[in-house]
């Protein structure tokens, strides 16, 4: 057998325990008809950078080698088809897209079989053989039916330049296999998941599959009927069973507990507090930013169980542009009682991160800090943009960012480059080498020295930001259909350079400006100086009245001027 095809998951895919965002827009939800989904890869050891698969035909006989994204130690060896399809990132040349989030489930199918796929190569084998949605579901339930599934519980958002899918799966423990659920999201709807399985009760096909039945649905028995577009829904044939057989299931509505009162998400990933505070919060952070009358969640996402649950999906009251969903990346719970930026634990300068772990203990009593969309430990960050009505190679972007989201800024990788900018090459630096040239260190840089003093600081980032991103957004709207691979290849190249080049003048100025607790004053867009170009005297602003009084009342007795 050859060997001519190997990879490993070094730094794309998340670890169990690490934590993921991801939303879904279908193309009624959007300003321009595109379909978007996103993903924050949040990990205290993710690098961020690209991965580049060229895609191609392959030899009879070749196989692949798959590795092990955490230990990285061989896993399965598997045939190869014949042909792949070129991979950036999480969008491949079809314009098909992909992200997730790992929520691990019940004990023991959290630990996946003993061998099989785990969920970052299904990942990557899905964007190398699949053009769309529906071929990537039956892609992977074939994967997983023939070689077992070797993870816990994952959610899976599926785009493509007409459809948004939530894929959500569980291994079967020491059975070999996986059970599965996959939604399409609704015209005109937005959904999202954070690390909590969310798809609870599903349309099931009738006795016989109907080709003109409400909702239709069909089981992996049926999937011959994927690509008929009534379809809605598709899961694994034995997800109830299997959960009955081994006294798992949870039902919707007890005490009927009938198959139709199924809930996928009760039975694999039952609610806990944590589940919701940590992570259906942040789903609840974007339905709120989108659509009214969302405080009715309120309880919900704060940790009740009980209180009246967030729905799988929700219809916008406005559509969203491309710009909007990277700012929907961008939150600390504002505006909500779970507002980062307001208690104590924000310091003098209102910064809305707290350093891990998330769960502390005082005098007995367990605590938590709030895990918000944004957060100090992301990797990497994206927006895939899928537009249907462009060819491909110019109609699926990938806008990339590292680091913070909030502090960083989304740069279009199109789908059909035949090599990656330097800034996010594979390689280029890693988690313990710097690399002057790699982003995920200028933008750490900038987003490190802004923790010091944030609420001055990131107002100077975040004018940059929008900047670049706004012009980023308007050079992509001005590229024709008829432009080349080549061409597009360049602009993403051009357009990365300029976003560094910006990011290293940022980084300076911000030194300059905010040296040793001082903020200089600034006078169109250049620190003000005297006509003899003396530096006006800097602004030294004091800590707020309330930082000065937990000052006193810790050790004024020590401080008090006699």
């Amino acid at each position: 057998m050859k060997h001519l095809f190997t990879f490993t998951l070094t730094f794309l895919l998340v670890a169990s325990g690490h934590a993921c965002t991801n939303f879904l827009l279908s193309k009624g939800s959007t300003a321009d008809g595109s379909t978007m989904i996103t993903y924050a890869a949040d990990s205290h050891t993710r690098y961020g950078q690209l991965r580049y698969h060229a895609g191609g035909s392959h030899q009879p006989g070749e196989t692949v080698k798959l590795y092990n994204y955490g230990s990285l130690k061989f896993q399965i060896e598997i045939p190869q088809v014949p042909y792949t399809y070129r991979v950036v990132g999480f969008i491949n040349e079809h314009q098909f897209a992909i992200g997730e989030t790992t929520w691990g489930g019940i004990e023991p199918l959290s630990k996946g079989n003993a061998e099989g796929i785990d969920y970052g190569n299904l990942m990557y084998l899905a964007l190398q053989r699949a053009r769309n949605c529906r071929e990537a579901i039956r892609v992977m339930a074939d994967l997983v039916a023939t070689y077992g599934y070797a993870d816990g519980g994952e959610s899976f958002s599926l785009c493509d330049p007409n459809e948004v899918w939530l894929f959500e799966i569980t291994s079967k423990g020491s059975e070999k296999g996986a059970v599965w659920v996959a939604r399409r999201v609704p015209e005109g709807y937005v959904s999202g998941h954070a690390n909590q399985a969310r798809i609870t009760t599903f349309p099931q096909e009738p006795a016989r599959w109907k080709k003109n039945a409400p909702h239709p649905a069909i089981s992996s028995k049926h999937l011959d009927y994927i690509n008929n577009p009534e379809v809605e829904c598709v899961y694994s044939d034995d997800v109830i069973t299997f959960a009955k057989r081994n006294g798992y299931a949870a039902f919707a509505l007890p005490p009927k507990n009938t198959d139709a009162e199924f809930s996928f998400a009760d039975t694999y990933n039952p609610l806990t507090f944590s589940g919701l505070r940590a992570c259906d919060a942040r789903v609840y952070a974007m339905f709120n930013r989108v659509a009214d009358g969302m405080r009715q969640y309120e309880a919900y996402a704060m940790g009740d169980p009980k209180a009246k649950r967030l729905p799988l999906w929700i219809k916008p009251d406005h559509k969203i542009s491309v710009h909007e969903v990277m700012e929907l990346m961008r939150d600390h719970f504002e505006g909500t009682p779970m507002d980062m930026t307001q208690d104590v634990g924000a310091g003098p300068f209102h910064c809305p991160y707290r350093w891990r772990p998330m769960e502390f203990e005082v005098d007995g009593k367990k605590y938590i800090h709030e895990r918000a969309i944004s957060t100090q430990q992301t990797g990497f960050s994206f927006v895939a943009q899928c537009r249907g009505w462009l060819p491909n190679p110019v109609g699926g972007i990938l806008w990339f960012g590292v680091d913070d989201t909030y502090s960083t800024c989304y740069c279009p990788m199109f789908c059909c480059i035949d090599s990656v900018p330097l800034c996010f090459r594979e390689g280029n630096g890693s988690m313990s080498q710097y690399s002057e040239t790699a982003a995920f260190w200028l933008f750490n840089r900038v987003s490190n020295f802004c923790y010091l003093r944030y609420d001055a600081m990131i107002q100077d980032v975040r004018a940059v930001q929008k900047a670049y991103e706004e012009y980023f957004i308007s050079k992509v709207s001005q590229l024709n259909s008829d432009i080349t691979p080549v061409e597009l290849t360049s602009i993403s190249h051009r357009l990365a350079q300029e976003m560094m080049d910006g990011w290293h003048r940022l980084d300076q100025q911000l030194l300059t400006r905010y040296i040793d607790g001082n903020i200089k004053y600034m006078k169109d867009n250049r620190i003000e100086t005297t006509p003899t170009g003396v530096v006006r005297f800097p602004q030294q602003p004091p800590y707020p009245d309330w930082f000065y009084r937990a000052i006193v009342d810790d050790h004024g007795e020590i401080l008090q001027v006699k």
